[in-house]
């Protein structure tokens, strides 16, 4: 069995939504499993050099990951000093509550973030289909919807995250998990 682990921060409830639904597209990959680990919970970040892949989550606030994921990463110092989790699979997502709302930086400090401990960062890999319904950027059935590549970004209105965020974002989310699931397969 290959473990991953989706580390996420969610000040709301919706990030961690949108990580259930990476667990779920991970866990549809036989011999692959994930676990949710939010930042809040984690004790030592030594805790996830036994897993093969980490997916790292936060909402965009201001344009940037907040404070506490920002100390998960000042946490993981000690393990690039050891270099613990080079070669191992990273990819990641972002929340936010307007449709841009600067995702693109939360990806790339993410994606930096990963870089700089040696690990082999993953793209989405998911097609935009918002062409398909009736012509309309960014529907809300639509995959990938905000036409991402680096990484999943995703988008909640101010409601609950029963509601929200919508329904192609979250089968987005689920596709992108079986990417990473696959992926780890690959390299395994």
């Amino acid at each position: 069995m290959r473990n991953v682990a989706i580390v996420y921060f969610s000040g709301y409830g919706h990030t961690k939504k949108v990580a259930e639904h990476i667990k779920i597209g991970i866990e549809r990959v036989k011999e692959v499993y994930a676990s949710l680990l939010s930042v809040d919970e984690i004790k030592d970040v030594d805790a996830l050099n036994d897993y093969e892949a980490i997916v790292f989550g936060a909402p965009t606030y201001m344009g940037s990951v907040p404070y506490q994921f920002k100390k998960f990463m000042d946490d993981a110092s000690k393990v690039w000093l050891k270099q613990a989790w080079k070669d191992k699979l990273a990819a990641g997502f972002t929340n936010s509550g307007s449709l841009s709302g600067d995702k693109f930086n939360v990806l790339m400090q993410l994606c930096t973030f990963a870089c700089q401990q040696g690990m082999i960062w993953l793209s989405l890999g998911v097609e935009n289909t918002s062409g398909q319904y009736e012509s309309s950027s960014g529907h809300v059935k639509a995959l990938n919807r905000m036409g991402a590549s680096l990484g999943l970004m995703t988008q909640s209105e101010n409601n609950t995250p029963d509601v929200t965020p919508p329904i192609g974002d979250k089968k987005t989310a689920e596709l992108f998990g079986q990417r990473i699931a696959n992926y780890v397969l690959k390299l395994g």
